[in-house]
């Protein structure tokens, strides 16, 4: 099964190499090692959006960080900087997570403070042990 933590660039997309042209710039495309959640994409681009050199996950697919740099000699550092966004993303979506189901489990116990059989239904619901991962 893949997971958040299982994120992180592979390779560079097959199809779409990069290549020298007259322009002063090369297109990367950089393949993830699965399709990422929505909310962990969106987190993605925004913490890259204010990098030296524009990357993005396209929503749609999200499975390629599309990005340039202006030389060849900027590839490998630009790439240590994604790697180093990917798992700051991926730590960041899993605390958001944490930060979710505290709030879940918070209100659940909120509930189960109520009287008569309402009460009694959400205290058994509260002490429920979901933490066998068999």
């Amino acid at each position: 099964m893949e997971g958040i933590s299982d994120i992180y660039i592979v390779g560079l997309d097959e199809n779409r190499p990069p290549v020298i042209r007259k322009e002063p710039y090369l297109d990367l495309y950089f393949k993830l090692s699965h399709k990422a959640p929505d909310n962990w994409v969106k987190e993605f681009n925004r913490l890259v959006s204010k990098q030296k050199y524009d990357a993005a996950i396209d929503e749609k697919d999200a499975l390629y960080i599309r990005t340039w740099v202006r030389s060849p000699d900027e590839i490998a550092l630009h790439l240590k900087m994604l790697q180093e966004k990917v798992r700051e993303c991926s730590a960041n979506y899993i605390a958001q997570i944490e930060l979710l189901r505290r709030a879940a489990d918070d209100k659940n116990a909120d509930l189960s403070h109520e009287g008569g059989e309402q009460g009694r239904l959400n205290r058994i619901l509260s002490d429920l042990d979901f933490s066998d991962k068999a």
